[in-house]
């Protein structure tokens, strides 16, 4: 048994509430009961106790849609890149980077991605990968890193026409074979899905292939009109806009996760509700790669399942939640939209699509729910209860103040150091990794 008090506990969950001086008790992979400090020390007194010193006792926070094969982008300079569009950002600097990535540089990136997750708070993740250079093996390889982590995590393969067949064939394979080792797994800490790069690298053929090779559980995670190309390809090669045509290549549905959404109009949103599609929003990337601004706001008021992701932009969820509030208050020049939104992505939506994935409840403090637990050290300088909490989120908390992180009633940080991981050995080598691929790319 765990007990993790003295703090002020955030339920969140449907019955959001605060607890003062309040406590969590774990036992083993679930939570057994909150209440306060002095209660549950009294109910379990022979259990492990973490001390949060006066800090924010919340549920660990989900990412429903990363890139860990984009870790090594960081301050990378590639010979000849001068992007001048998004399709140039796509060639120039991800598909390289992707197709120059081997079994150790993704196995490593995944290490050194997994532990930002913990460093900030984050106890699921949902990757979409990518890594061209070589492709068997890739998702067990980051599998293996997250079950070292001990992350909680969902992964796919991007699958994608735009190096030819037999690779294209590979990544269904990858992806397959994932799928049927994940049923096998009994955890609840590792799933699969079938990842597709988006409509206009992918033929009607290959996606005829990867729904014959998807289970009816499993589900697509599929990038979808990022771009206006995506938008354009569709209609002059099929003669329907994007969600129409996965529609009709039977690929949307209550297991399948669109990224972005930006170029979508009222009917193709209309099939999203429809299919129970899920969408999830990563303001960042957008932003980055000035692809545009989706109709997020919309979309959550029609009803569909919404999440936050960070594209691999970034780790942290609470940056993400900060730049989505700011990015569509200056889209739709008011500055009332989105206070209650984008909480609702991050806080409602994400533990949503866990729950369609993941057996145990995710993103609440409650008995039976997952035993994903973190302690920061925000010490509020305003009043702080359960009505006003996603304004103290929004304007004074941070990923990095995560000081302890439990992911299945398992202790992965405590007071800021790792367990049972050498941060250090990992960064070093991680550094050696990624110095050799940047080589590869810039010899070619």
């Amino acid at each position: 048994m765990l007990l993790i008090g003295n703090g002020r506990l955030i339920t969140r969950g449907a019955h959001n509430r605060l607890i003062e001086n309040g406590c969590v008790a774990a036992d083993g992979n679930v939570i057994a009961a909150v209440g306060t400090t002095e209660e549950l020390k009294k109910r379990y007194p022979g259990a492990e106790f973490i001390d949060a010193h006066g800090g924010m006792i919340l549920p660990g926070l989900i990412n429903a849609h990363n890139h860990i094969y984009s870790a090594y982008s960081r301050g990378i300079a590639i010979n000849g890149y001068n992007p001048q569009n998004f399709l140039d950002i796509l060639d120039g600097m991800w598909w390289t980077i992707d197709r120059n990535l081997l079994l150790e540089d993704t196995r490593m990136s995944a290490l050194t991605t997994y532990i930002d997750c913990i460093k900030n708070g984050v106890t699921t993740v949902f990757d979409h990968h990518a890594s061209y250079g070589e492709i068997p093996g890739s998702l067990f390889a980051i599998a293996d890193a997250a079950k070292e982590t001990g992350v909680r995590t969902c992964l796919c393969y991007e699958v994608s026409d735009r190096d030819g067949a037999e690779k294209m064939r590979q990544a269904v394979k990858e992806n397959a074979d994932f799928i049927a080792f994940c049923k096998k797994d009994k955890t609840d800490m590792v799933k699969g899905m079938m990842g597709l790069h988006a409509s206009f690298t992918l033929s009607d053929a290959t996606l005829a292939l990867c729904r014959e090779n998807t289970p009816a559980d499993a589900g697509f995670h599929i990038h979808v009109a990022e771009g206006m190309t995506d938008v354009y390809d569709s209609l002059k090669k099929y003669g329907k806009r994007v969600i129409n045509r996965l529609f009709d290549n039977d690929i949307l549905g209550e297991k399948t996760i669109t990224g972005h959404c930006i170029h979508v109009n009222g009917t193709e949103m209309d099939i999203l509700k429809e299919t129970n599609t899920m969408v999830v929003h990563n303001p960042e990337s957008n932003m980055g790669n000035a692809v545009g601004c989706p109709p997020t706001m919309e979309m959550i008021h029609r009803g569909l399942t919404v999440g936050l992701g960070t594209d691999g932009y970034t780790n942290d969820m609470y940056e993400s939640m900060k730049a989505a509030n700011c990015l569509h208050k200056h889209n739709l020049c008011d500055p009332t939209a989105a206070w209650s939104e984008v909480p609702y992505m991050l806080f409602e939506g994400n533990p949503a699509i866990g729950a369609r994935f993941f057996e145990k409840k995710l993103g609440a403090l409650e008995p039976g729910a997952a035993a994903d637990i973190i302690v920061t050290d925000y010490d509020p300088l305003t009043p702080l209860s359960a009505d006003n909490v996603n304004g103290h989120t929004l304007f004074g908390m941070s990923g990095r103040q995560t000081v302890t992180t439990v992911i299945d009633g398992k202790v992965r940080m405590k007071d800021r150091e790792l367990v049972g991981i050498d941060e250090r050995e990992v960064l070093a080598k991680s550094r050696e990794q990624a110095e050799k691929m940047w080589a590869r790319i810039n010899a070619r």
